[in-house]
C-alpha cells in the first residue's frame, strides 16, 4: 500500500468518478487482493448496492442479513473464512464523521496463520480515505448516488435528498441518525443539523402539501433557516426570519411545521421552539415519556409572528426522539390510526440499538401497522443519544439565551 499521504494524494488528484478505481488498484497492488468492491447503501437503508458502471454490476445484498450488511450495521470490520478456497472476505464500513455511507469488501488468500491485524487496520484506513473523497465527489459526479438507488426517486425525493445533511452523525457529546419513509416518494418531511465548538443546531420539518409543491416549500424553510443560523442570529430571529420568507412567497396559503433546537454542548442546556405538529420523546432511565412544549404558529402561516423558546436539559443517557405527524396518522388497511401506545412500544423495542439505527427500525414497525400499500404522508424519525462533554473538556462558553 502506498504511504498514507500518498494514498491521499492520488485519490485527490483522480477524476471523481475514478476514486474508487485508485483505491481498487492499490489495494490489488498491495495484498494481491483477489476481488475488491464497494457498496453504497441504498436511500431506504435496507440494501448495499454495488458500485460500477450501470447497469453492469452485481444484485444488491440485504442490509440485515449478509456480511457485509453486518459490518455495516455494527461498523466494525467483519471477516469472512471460505476454507475451500483458501481465501478471506474482509468488509469495512465506510463512513464519515458517523455518517454511514456503506462498506468495503475485499477478498484476500488466506494464509496459514489467518489474517494479520495490520491487513485489517490497513484496509480500513482505506476505506476511511475513500469515505471522505466520495463525500466530496458527489458534488461532481453523479456515480455513487446512482449506485445508491434500488429504485428512480421521484422528483420530489430527489430535491429532499439533496437537502439533508447526511443520515447520521457522531461527536463526543452526542450520536444522531435520522430517516425518511417512503424513501423513494418522499416530499414535505426533511431534517437538518449542524454542530459548532459548543453548540448543536437541530430542525425537524414537515412542509404542507404533497408532491412537488411540498418539497418546494420545505427546501424554502430549510435554507431560509440556514441562512438565519449562519447569520449568527438567534433561534427566534431564524423562526422569525424563516416565517417572513414563506409567508412573503406563499402569503399564509402554505406553511410548515417545525421544531427548532439549540443543544449547548458543554451543559446540556436545550433551547427550543414547537412551530408545529413534529413531536418530541425522552427515554430517560428506561422511562418514554413525551415533552410537553408550548405550540406556536407555523411558519409562515401569518405574518410577523413573534416566536418564544423554551428550554429544557438533556443529562448523559438521555435519548430524543423527534417524530413527524406522518407517523402519528398512519393508518392500517383497517383504519386504524398508529397508537401513541404503539410509538412508546416501538421506542421500547429499539432501545439498545445505536441511534444511527433506531429511526430505519422504527419506521419498519410502523410498515407493518400501515401495510405495503401507498402511504398517505411520509414520515421522519430522528434519534439523539446525549453523551454529554466531559468535565476535563468542558469550555466556559455562555449558556443559550433565552
Amino acid at each position: 500500500m502506498e504511504r498514507p499521504g500518498a494514498m491521499e494524494r492520488s485519490l485527490r488528484e483522480a477524476a471523481p468518478h475514478e476514486i474508487f478505481d485508485v483505491i481498487r488498484s492499490q489495494i490489488e497492488r498491495r495484498h494481491h487482493a483477489r476481488a475488491v468492491e464497494l457498496l453504497m447503501v441504498d436511500y431506504a437503508m435496507t440494501k448495499l448496492q454495488p458500485v460500477g458502471t450501470l447497469p453492469h454490476t452485481r444484485p444488491p445484498v440485504s442490509v440485515h442479513e449478509s456480511a457485509p450488511g453486518r459490518a455495516f450495521g455494527s461498523q466494525e470490520p467483519h471477516c469472512v473464512y471460505d476454507d475451500a478456497a483458501s481465501e478471506v472476505t474482509v468488509h469495512v464500513p465506510l463512513s464519515v464523521r458517523g455518517d454511514r455511507l456503506g462498506v468495503l469488501s475485499v477478498t484476500l488468500e488466506a494464509g496459514e496463520d489467518g489474517l494479520a491485524k495490520n491487513v485489517v487496520e490497513e484496509l480500513q484506513q482505506c476505506a476511511d480515505g475513500l469515505a471522505h473523497e466520495v463525500v466530496v465527489a458527489e458534488r461532481d459526479t453523479d456515480l455513487f448516488l446512482q449506485a445508491r438507488r434500488a429504485e428512480r426517486l421521484t422528483l420530489a425525493a430527489e430535491m429532499q435528498w439533496q437537502l439533508l445533511p447526511g443520515r447520521s452523525c457522531s461527536r463526543p457529546e452526542y450520536s444522531l441518525g435520522a430517516q425518511l419513509e417512503p424513501a423513494y416518494a418522499i416530499f414535505g418531511d426533511s431534517f437538518d443539523w449542524s454542530g459548532s465548538a459548543d453548540d448543536l443546531f437541530l430542525t425537524v420539518s414537515n412542509g404542507m402539501g404533497e408532491g412537488i409543491d411540498a418539497a418546494l416549500l420545505t427546501n424554502l424553510a430549510i435554507n431560509a433557516l440556514r441562512n438565519a443560523r449562519r447569520a449568527g442570529l438567534s433561534l427566534s430571529d431564524q423562526a422569525y426570519l424563516a416565517d417572513q420568507a414563506i409567508y412573503g412567497q406563499y402569503g399564509g396559503d402554505r406553511y410548515t411545521s417545525t421544531l427548532l433546537l439549540r443543544f449547548h454542548l458543554p451543559t446540556g442546556d436545550v433551547e427550543i421552539i414547537d412551530a408545529g405538529s413534529p413531536r418530541v420523546w425522552r427515554v430517560r432511565a428506561g422511562v418514554v415519556e413525551p415533552i410537553e412544549l408550548e405550540a406556536q404558529m407555523p411558519l409562515g402561516m401569518f405574518e410577523d409572528t413573534n416566536y418564544v423558546p423554551q428550554h429544557f436539559t438533556v443529562e448523559p443517557g438521555d435519548r430524543l426522539l423527534f417524530i413527524s405527524d406522518g407517523v402519528y396518522d398512519a393508518l392500517s388497511p383497517g383504519g386504524e390510526k398508529y397508537s401513541l401506545r404503539a410509538l412508546a412500544g416501538s421506542i421500547t423495542s429499539t432501545r439498545l440499538l445505536p441511534a444511527p439505527q433506531v429511526p430505519r427500525a422504527m419506521l419498519q414497525e410502523l410498515l407493518g401497522h400501515r401495510g405495503s400499500g401507498p402511504a398517505a404522508d411520509d414520515s421522519l424519525v430522528m434519534c439523539l443519544d446525549w453523551h454529554g462533554r466531559p468535565a476535563a473538556d468542558r469550555t466556559h462558553g455562555d449558556a443559550p439565551s433565552g
